[in-house]
């Protein structure tokens, strides 16, 4: 089969289609034909040698798949059958023409979604599902600071704030997305680049600030957040873009607040937890994503690349161009 590869990290020239072997399904696993892949952050590191994969993990590229059940591993418990439309959140592998998946991590595709839709939503809203409801535990009317709010998670977690019946405030770097965040639901917006975010949101707040934030950023955003941070507020790390070293007394000013402090990475996470998540998720959340639902949820795709052009890909998400998803074409 092909699949998304690098023989040695660096950029994303050093990306190309190999023909790889094709997987079997062991104990309890499907094996998928994977019509569509998105690409995401962890991908990018990955390729930088900066993000290895778990133990056991796949070393393809591709944290997600939607696609077709093709084979059935001993020990299924026959829930899925050869044919079915289904989509998983991986831990590696979803960037080829075929991945295995635990039985148990797969879910179905909602009524009427084509595979293209279907690959923006698993890391992306179980990401921001787990954030919000296992880690967070978001409460109706509570205000939640949504950091990167253009980006696929930032797109989820504002549809998802909106569906607990709290209040969704984001950060983004242009006005384009901006408008893209208030369309999906945001109550309002701030351009980092040119605004003090954290003085924004205390005027939005009529001083009282967020009880949420959802943090993608890190050490360079610290100061702010905890300005703009409710008394016993929860700050939720799950990313590091600016980095992870902090100068200055943040436990101080944590204390002060009786802040928290949260962190997350769900590829790491044990296929129990995992399992726990996608139940949750598919209960909960999968129906509003079929017509005739209110609120309607809508995953957001920004554009879609063969896999052969796979490191041009990387090029446009290492440049944030792209509002939601960037989802990846399998071949036949």
């Amino acid at each position: 089969m092909f699949a998304a590869y690098f023989d040695c990290p660096g950029g994303p020239e050093n990306l190309y289609m190999k023909e790889v072997m094709k997987p079997d399904p062991g104990e309890g696993e499907i094996l998928v034909k994977v019509s569509a892949s998105a690409l995401n952050r962890a991908d990018l590191l990955q390729r930088r040698g900066k993000y290895p994969p778990p133990k056991g993990a796949s070393d393809i590229l591709g944290l997600e798949a939607a696609g077709s059940v093709a084979g059935l591993g001993p020990g299924c418990s026959g829930r899925w059958k050869i044919g079915d439309a289904v989509m998983a959140l991986l831990s590696g592998g979803g960037q080829a023409q075929y991945v295995t998946v635990p039985e148990g991590l797969l879910m179905p595709i909602p009524k009427d979604m084509t595979f293209t839709q279907a690959a923006a939503i698993p890391e992306a809203w179980l990401t921001a599902f787990q954030l919000l409801h296992f880690i967070g535990k978001v409460q109706e009317g509570e205000r939640v600071l949504i950091h990167a709010g253009a980006s696929g998670v930032g797109m989820a977690a504002i549809q998802l704030v909106r569906l607990a019946k709290a209040i969704p405030i984001v950060t983004a770097g242009t006005q384009e997305k901006l408008a893209a965040t208030a369309n999906a639901g945001a109550a309002a917006g701030f351009n980092y680049k040119i605004e003090d975010f954290s003085e924004k949101v205390l005027e939005f707040t009529q001083g009282s600030g967020v009880d949420i934030i959802l943090d993608c950023v890190g050490s360079s955003y610290w100061e702010k957040n905890l300005n703009c941070l409710n008394t016993d507020g929860r700050w939720i790390i799950y990313g590091l873009l600016s980095g992870g070293e902090v100068h200055g007394d943040l436990l101080a000013r944590l204390l002060s607040k009786r802040a928290s402090i949260h962190t997350s990475l769900l590829r790491s996470r044990d296929k129990k937890a995992s399992s726990g998540y996608k139940q949750a998720f598919t209960a909960e959340v999968l129906p509003h994503f079929s017509g005739g639902t209110s609120p309607r949820l809508q995953p957001l795709v920004d554009s879609v690349y063969p896999l052969h052009a796979i490191a041009e890909a990387h090029r446009a998400m290492e440049e944030n161009r792209n509002i939601g998803k960037i989802v990846i074409e399998i071949p036949v």
